[in-house]
């Protein structure tokens, strides 16, 4: 990579108490299953995927997610439940609401025609919420032993995200570095 660049991705972060219950599932996974690449970032829904943008371009991208967080009002999230990626992720299941899925596309196109960030494997597949708890780290035996436990958990929260995060990597984790109030209006 660049040494003028970081890589960066854009996510809505839940509020404290359920990233707070989030980082307990991501601990037991790396107690339990030796899964502890999940712990290398908070509890976040991806929106926009890792991207590497130049440093000294981030006034350039941060006004840009501020401009696209004036168009967009807050909107609701449920968590519900587990989900996996077979056979290495488990995560908490993001309900698909009209309100996400449209800020989600919304925001990738407004990325791609503004400043040109594009990730190619999000366009050919389907956007899929979801909140991970274990990662790529978790082995085939060890998904198998702790899907069948989280498969028909019961999880529910509702919140309203209110923000977009942007967050770095800082060599060796994911760091929140700002975020941007969606402000706009329900008509």
């Amino acid at each position: 990579m660049d040494q003028t660049k970081n890589l960066f991705f854009i996510a809505l972060l839940p509020p404290s108490a359920i990233q707070n219950h989030a980082n307990e599932i991501k601990q037991y996974f790396a107690q339990t299953y030796n899964s502890q690449g999940a712990q290398n970032s908070p509890p976040h829904i991806t929106l926009q995927p890792p991207f590497e943008w130049n440093r000294d371009a981030l006034p350039v991208l941060e006004e840009s997610l501020s401009t696209f967080g004036e168009m967009y009002p807050p909107i609701p999230i449920t968590l519900n439940g587990f989900g996996a990626f077979a056979p290495k992720v488990i995560y908490i299941n993001v309900l698909k609401k009209p309100e996400l899925l449209n800020l989600q596309a919304e925001l990738m196109a407004y990325l791609k025609i503004s400043l040109g960030i594009v990730h190619p494997i999000s366009r050919s597949r389907p956007f899929v919420p979801h909140l991970t708890v274990a990662f790529r780290d978790l082995t085939k035996k060890n998904f198998q032993l702790a899907w069948p436990e989280f498969e028909h958990r019961q999880l529910e929260y509702k919140f309203t995200a209110s923000k977009l995060t942007l967050l770095i990597h800082d060599g060796k984790q994911w760091q929140a570095c700002k975020s941007f109030p969606l402000r706009g209006v329900d008509c």
